[in-house]
């Protein structure tokens, strides 16, 4: 919805294009509006917008020496079409719309679009007065075509059209190959794929492939763009736009890099293409000739430049599991920072794994920062943050420095905390150089139990005091939201302490396995107002850490990977050494346990019955009636607090097994004992001791 944002970039990109002697600029999915409006497609607003800021596009002449191919909403006999604006000359050549829409994971494309279903039809559409005014154009043509330049042909691909259209497949694969009935070649050279995808653990490489796998079966080059950067949402796109011929990439941008516009540029041999799609037949389904019509663009595309080839490094590198954790977790948080008045970021930070992996994606985004200001003296990216820390000459020698004026880290103590984890908490911060304090919350503990107790003349305690395991919880739970108040507190109180203004955002340091099985307290640190690992696992983080301790020189580290994890908020004996309540005693199974029950669940889409059921075929150190118990301890524990889902902070979504309630769609409400079910898993045991027998 930032119109005025995302011309500019358009505009940079075209720069970019013009200057590098292209003659095609090719963008992202709906990149006027941006892809992740939402909701806000279904307002009219938006569509006009869209077209007010492409005719501006058209009016300043950024079309007239390049062909530009825009991302545009548009409205056509009450339906709403994803399209794609081929423009040259102040002319819009074709609106070419998405004829198979994405409806998985945060992509709700039917709530507001309309599939184009008739692929072998081209209507007149009806512009608006604005592009009328500019383009002297009455209509235009709204549908498939392919472009028919004078030396070349070209054919869109919006999002993953030629995977989920047969016939579009079936199309490609026969017309890459085959001559018209005039006995002359009549083949697509190339394919324009517009996306937005969206970035998911471990699957960079399975993308990377897919392209690669359509480019070889339709003898075509293949030019990909792909969005950068957080849309808005709980979700980011990872960027890695490429170019690829003959199923060998050419040229490729990089993943989550800091820049608001980067432009991957690279020729494209169409005499290398030819000679591949003449050499390589192909078997293909028998389907009903698909016509595509053509739209006539009388340009010359091919041209000899003197320019050279822009040299892209590290072209065919994957990115590990810890990097891309890394990269998206601290690219997230960059762009809700320089989008809010905020001046930064605060952080509890307990010197557990979870907030020691908070404070680590931090620093790597100021190494991040660094990087890109190192590479460019002219970054975008340093103006920004002088912006965000409101100091116009700040210059950063080292990410300690920017880490210093972006990270506000408080150890936020009580009676029950160890010196041990307070030492891990400060050790960390002096490596990466945030700003560091602690402070004893007693004082406001201690008040709150006064008031409890002036009130019902009764004091609770603890479980080892003789207390009920219900006072035990409300003790806990208490000390654990008065951290969270005084942290906000401290938030929106900064400028008492850096004398300047600008709030900061609490950072939440809540992981998947403790949201899925409710093993927070409801309105603690978990409700803040980011959570950079609320997707994220435990054994997930714990590779991340391994990964930080060795790329960034965090030895510290060490220390808290070693440690075992514990919210420290019952009594000790002796508060020089570690607490004695740890969180896999708490909840009954390992964290590695939940990793696997948590994949199930939410991957697998097991319920308890099939999730016993598998788990008895792979987990062979314990019997049945373990197992049993394992999945019966996991549903009843996730159905009991499954109601604090809908407090915690928003989280970035990367995983596969991530439990946000956007979407993660299930009920706030049940019965937690799963009675019909356990007396099926009981069942179940029962038959299997039997067979142990026998």
């Amino acid at each position: 919805m930032d119109f005025e944002h995302n011309k500019a970039n358009i505009i940079d990109s075209i720069k970019q294009a013009e200057e590098a002697g292209a003659t095609i600029r090719f963008g992202s999915e709906l990149e006027i509006p941006g892809y992740g409006c939402e909701d806000y497609f279904l307002e009219m607003d938006t569509i006009n917008h869209s077209w007010e800021v492409l005719a501006e596009i058209i009016e300043e002449g950024w079309t007239d020496n390049i062909i530009c191919d825009i991302g545009v909403p548009v409205y056509h006999k009450s339906f709403l079409y994803n399209c794609r604006a081929i423009v040259y000359k102040r002319r819009i050549h074709l609106l070419r719309p998405k004829t198979s829409l994405n409806n998985e994971r945060g992509k709700y494309e039917n709530r507001y679009f309309t599939e184009w279903t008739d692929l072998e039809e081209l209507v007149d559409f009806d512009l608006p007065e604005e592009i009328k005014a500019v383009t002297n154009q009455e209509q235009v043509k709204l549908g498939v075509a392919i472009l028919n330049f004078l030396d070349c042909k070209m054919i869109h691909e919006v999002g993953t059209e030629f995977q989920d259209n047969q016939r579009l497949a079936n199309f490609m694969k026969k017309n890459s190959y085959q001559k018209n009935l005039d006995g002359e070649e009549d083949r697509i050279n190339i394919v324009l794929n517009s996306t937005c995808t969206f970035h998911s653990l471990g699957r960079l490489q399975d993308k990377i492939d897919k392209i690669l796998e359509h480019s070889s079966s339709f003898g075509a080059a293949y030019v990909v763009s792909n969005q950068i950067g957080c849309d808005g949402s709980q979700l980011i796109c990872d960027g890695g736009s490429m170019i690829v011929s003959n199923g060998k990439v050419i040229a490729k941008g990089s993943h989550f890099n800091l820049k608001t516009c980067e432009g991957v540029i690279s020729p494209i041999d169409l005499d290398e293409i030819s000679n591949s799609q003449k050499s390589t037949e192909h078997n293909v389904l028998n389907d009903r000739d698909l016509f595509i019509n053509k739209v006539e663009i009388p340009l010359y595309v091919c041209k000899s430049s003197s320019r050279g080839v822009p040299f892209y490094e590290n072209i065919n590198r994957t990115l590990s599991l810890p990097e891309e954790i890394s990269l998206s977790c601290a690219h997230w948080l960059w762009n809700f920072l320089i989008r809010s008045e905020a001046k930064g970021f605060l952080l509890p930070l307990s010197g557990g794994l979870d907030s020691a992996c908070v404070c680590t994606i931090c620093f790597s985004l100021c190494r991040l920062i660094f990087q890109d200001i190192s590479d460019d003296e002219n970054s975008p990216t340093l103006n920004s943050l002088r912006r965000v820390i409101r100091d116009d000459s700040f210059v950063p020698t080292s990410p300690q420095e920017i880490c210093e004026e972006i990270l506000s880290c408080y150890y936020l103590g009580t009676e029950n905390s160890s010196s041990r984890t307070y030492q891990r908490a400060f050790e960390l911060s002096q490596e990466i150089g945030c700003k560091f304090d602690k402070c004893k919350i007693d004082g406001l503990y201690d008040s709150s139990l006064g008031i409890f107790t002036d009130l019902f003349q009764r004091h609770p305690r603890y479980l080892c005091q003789g207390g009920t395991e219900e006072e035990d919880l409300a003790l806990q739970n208490i000390q654990a939201r008065v951290r969270k108040i005084f942290a906000s507190f401290i938030a929106e109180s900064n400028s008492f302490d850096r004398n300047d203004e600008g709030y900061l955002q609490i950072l939440s340091t809540t992981n998947v396995d403790e949201a899925l099985t409710g093993n927070i307290t409801k309105y603690d640190n978990s409700s803040g107002t980011l959570n950079p690992i609320g997707g994220l696992n435990k054994d997930d983080l714990r590779k991340f850490l391994e990964y930080a301790k060795e790329e960034f020189g965090l030895d510290s580290l060490q220390s808290i990977l070693d440690a075992n994890p514990t919210p420290e908020l019952r009594p000790s004996d002796d508060i020089e050494k570690d607490s004695t309540q740890i969180d896999e005693q708490d909840l009954g199974l390992t964290y590695s346990q939940l990793n696997v029950l948590g994949r199930l669940r939410t991957v697998e889409r097991c319920g308890p019955v099939s999730m016993f059921s598998k788990l008895t075929e792979v987990w062979f150190d314990l019997s049945p009636s373990e197992i049993a118990q394992k999945v019966k301890i996991f549903f009843t524990l996730y159905s009991k607090n499954r109601h604090k889902a809908f407090s915690l902070a928003p989280s970035l979504c990367i995983s596969q097994y991530e439990v946000d309630i956007k979407y993660d769609y299930r009920q706030s409400l049940y019965n937690d004992e799963w009675s019909f079910q356990f007396k099926r898993i009981d069942q179940m045991v029962d038959e299997l001791d039997k067979e142990d027998l026998v």
